[in-house]
């Protein structure tokens, strides 16, 4: 009697995991065909043609300038006390090559070994965990 008993549970759970399975997979095929109906109803992607064309003259460059120094006073600025969106009013300056050697004045050249240094980079960049 106790195998009986033992193949009937057997048999239960099996049915159990048969009927749980089928759900599941029933609610997969469910979703992907709701996201078939969805997709059917949006626009097609945009052709190559309507798509954004370099202009005539080619690419467009990244435009450097040098500013004017605007001293900002010792104890800072609040965020209500800028001027021009957080660039204080500074302008494009009239001598950008006295201006970039004076910003440029601490900056030497790393010599040896040690990997190369980016132009405009702090002295000490380059020189981290494996020199």
């Amino acid at each position: 009697m106790d195998m009986t008993l033992s193949l009937d549970e057997t048999v239960t759970h099996i049915v159990w995991f048969l009927v749980v399975g089928i759900a599941v997979v029933a609610f997969l095929l469910a979703g992907f065909k709701l996201g078939q109906r969805v997709r059917a109803k949006e626009p097609p992607p945009p052709s190559a043609e309507s798509q954004p064309h370099l202009p005539a003259g080619g690419a467009v460059y990244e435009v450097r300038e040098e500013r004017d120094q605007v001293e900002i006073p010792e104890g800072g600025l609040r965020p209500h006390e800028m001027q021009g969106y957080g660039n204080f009013g500074s302008t494009t300056s009239s001598h950008p090559e006295e201006v970039r050697a004076e910003r440029e004045s601490g900056w030497k050249q790393v010599e040896g070994p040690n990997p190369h240094v980016q132009p405009g980079a702090p002295p000490d960049a380059g020189r981290g965990a494996h020199s």
